[in-house]
């Protein structure tokens, strides 16, 4: 029988760290975005597709920065869900990800297993770690729930035994969703039901894509002769597969550099995807017709992609490929999904033999072939059937809490989601502020202990946020539900009449610093941004041991006075502190390195806490400050020391530009995270 239980994984972890308190503004530079001129050759449902409602911010997500590099053991709850043939494991604190997939008869791992867990930049908000079975949903890009909780319980399957839901409210989108895994009785596949619902009496954009990780050593295979071929220069070209470019390129290792290589399956063809070795052996993915794109992500040979691969794990690994099946051809669309509608769809995951060598056309009969006889096509539309009825049915045992995000949205509509419960109970401090808005028409005095919490933005809030007494609070948040819709000269209204009367002022000073930034008035963003970084000062111990500002001012604005400073609440709140000043801080850094005012720079840099200085982030920031003063001596010698960037962004190569301005040899194998070719 299938059974599921708790479990405690251990694994060296590099903790989450607290989230970024400044409100995303501006999305993170997203690397699946095409070169305009590559819009005019696409199919015609592929250009619509890429070009409606591409994300405009993270909001109301946070950004997720706050983790570092050093890993020690950590205790994970894990759910385990296994028959006699399967062993699926799922971490539920981190978005649901499926660690492990055992098949025990041939006591084979059919994933790639990280075995530690490091948060790095490559999720939509930040944080994001490799391996396993990811679910994104969102928008195009790794979801921004990759390190967040969902929830979990117990449902009964479509055979009579046990499945596992996961469910969560995706707050880009405003989504409910589910994903709902079941082992048959005696079966080699794990089968996963997925359902996206749209609630709203609008249409939503919507995306999906489960990413599968697998060791690289494989033979990818997928029934198609054509690829959109996608790499970090942002180009996308239709080429022919398996052969491109004088290599075949369904072997991971024969491609040099990172690249997405989205398949164009024919319609009426099954969709699948399977990564063999060169045994024959491996993991097949396959689903209803809905779930309709299929993918290889490669990491490429270069030293880019192999430094990526380390900087993700730890040394002697092995590296590894993504193999992955979306709503849409590729991954740079989003599907409409019309008003009070829903998609769903079912996936499974197996072992697969067959033989992974020889001409491409021979080679996908015979997997497609085995394929059918372990699984057949016809297999898998019935089970799709027959969990259709089962999606409905109510959670039993819960097993993990998610966020209290859904169920204030569900409070706040009245919808009833039948299967997918957001109850009362699970509201928490993040939403306390904004039920006391649905309730009482007002948003209480923020907790001057702490920076302000996040912002809702979607348009039911934005109404009560301009209905409300206008307190610099309510002002600072419907400034930024107003940048978030477009309405960009509104918000900057708004945040003006809330600096009159506000106690703190950095959190407008910052948005207001952001808006001239993106009109062009750097001189005037870099004057406030020094001003918000001397208010937040002000506003925590001055000097004091553990504090996030050591002693002094930037020198433009004149600071705070020492007797509006006021004392933090304990080690929660130096921790919110901290990512506050670092947060702001490094902003205001590169506003004044921007307009040529390195000893502005240079006064808010050492305003910024030892423990702040000696981040990755930092060290590579008082490197830029070096080499902005002329003491290139000294900036060179900050690359010597050694420093990691923990939260260097996917893509980034802001590290190789400084080191071109400083050096004339090549850039250090341990910076080098080049995911493109030199002149792209």
């Amino acid at each position: 029988m299938t059974t599921i239980r708790r479990e405690v994984l251990t694994l060296p972890a590099a903790p989450l760290g607290p989230d970024n308190p400044l409100p995303p503004l501006r999305p993170l530079d997203e690397a699946h975005r095409i070169d305009e001129r590559d819009r005019a050759g696409l199919p015609r449902d592929m250009a619509r597709q890429v070009g409606y409602e591409p994300l405009r911010s993270l909001l109301p997500a946070p950004v997720r920065d706050g983790y570092g590099r050093v890993r020690e053991p950590r205790e994970f709850d894990a759910l385990v869900i296994e028959n006699d043939r399967l062993r699926a494991t799922v971490l539920p604190a981190l978005g649901g990800r499926v660690t492990s997939l055992f098949h025990k008869p041939t006591d084979r791992e059919l994933l790639y297993v990280n075995p530690v867990l490091q948060p790095a930049n490559f999720a939509l908000n930040g944080a994001w770690f490799s391996g396993g079975i990811e679910w994104n949903i969102g928008a195009t890009g790794h979801t921004t729930l990759s390190c967040s909780p969902v929830h979990a319980a117990r449902v009964p399957a479509p055979d009579g035994g046990e499945m596992l839901r996961l469910w969560e409210w995706e707050r880009l989108r405003d989504l409910p969703f589910q994903v709902d895994l079941w082992l048959p009785r005696d079966s080699d596949f794990l089968h996963v039901g997925v359902r996206v619902r749209n609630p709203h009496e609008r249409p939503v954009p919507t995306y999906w894509w489960s990413n599968i990780a697998v060791p690289e050593d494989r033979r990818v295979l997928a029934p198609a002769d054509e690829a959109w071929l996608f790499g970090y220069e942002r180009r996308l070209r239709r080429v022919p597969v398996p052969t491109y470019d004088g290599a075949d390129r369904t072997y991971p290792r024969n491609s040099a550099y990172a690249a997405d290589w989205f398949y164009e399956v024919p319609d009426g063809r099954r969709r699948w995807i399977a990564a063999l070795d060169e045994h024959g052996h491996g993991l097949v993915q396959t689903s209803t017709d809905v779930l309709r794109g299929r993918k290889l992500f490669v990491w490429g040979t270069g030293p880019g992609g192999r430094r990526w691969q380390e900087w993700l794990t730890e040394p002697g690994t092995g590296g590894y490929c993504e193999i992955q099946a979306g709503l849409a051809r590729t991954q740079l669309e989003h599907v409409k999904l019309e008003a009070e509608s829903e998609v769903s769809w079912l996936e499974a995951y197996g072992p697969l033999e067959a033989d992974p060598e020889g001409e491409w056309h021979t080679v996908l009969r015979g997997a497609e072939d085995r394929l059918e006889a372990v699984l057949p096509r016809t297999g898998v539309d019935a089970a799709y059937e027959a969990w259709r009825p089962h999606a409905d049915a109510e959670p039993g045992e819960r097993l993990a809490t998610g966020s209290g995000w859904g169920a204030l949205e569900v409070l706040r509509a009245g919808w009833k989601l039948p299967g997918t419960p957001f109850e009362e109970a699970t509201l928490g401090d993040e939403q306390r502020p904004w039920l006391h808005l649905l309730h009482a028409g007002s948003l209480p005095e923020p907790d001057p202990g702490a920076p302000p919490g996040g912002t809702l933005v979607a348009r039911p809030w934005r109404d009560m946020l301009e209905t409300t007494a206008a307190t610099p609070v309510a002002e600072y948040h419907l400034g930024v539900a107003q940048w978030h819709e477009g309405d960009r000269a509104q918000a900057v209204r708004s945040w003006e009449r809330g600096l009159k009367n506000a106690a703190a002022r950095w959190p407008l000073l910052r948005c207001l610093a952001v808006a001239d930034q993106e009109d062009g008035h750097h001189e005037r963003a870099a004057d406030r941004y020094a001003e918000a970084f001397d208010d937040l000062c002000a506003r925590v111990r001055d000097g004091a041991e553990g504090s996030p500002c050591a002693s002094g001012t930037s020198g433009v604005s004149g600071g705070g006075e020492a007797g509006a400073r006021e004392a933090l609440p304990g080690s929660g709140g130096e921790t919110s502190w901290t990512a506050a000043t670092a947060a702001l801080g490094g902003e205001a850094i590169g506003a004044l390195l921007a307009v040529g005012r390195t000893a502005d720079a240079r006064a808010v840099w050492e305003r910024l806490a030892p423990s702040v200085r000696a981040r990755g982030r930092f060290r590579l920031a008082e490197a830029a400050l070096l080499a902005a003063e002329g003491r290139r001596a000294e900036a060179r010698a900050v690359f010597d020391e050694g420093f990691e960037v923990a939260d260097l962004r996917e893509g980034d190569e802001i590290i190789g530009r400084l080191w071109a301005r400083l050096a004339d040899e090549p850039l250090p194998a341990r910076h080098d995270f080049r995911m493109r070719p030199d002149g792209d």
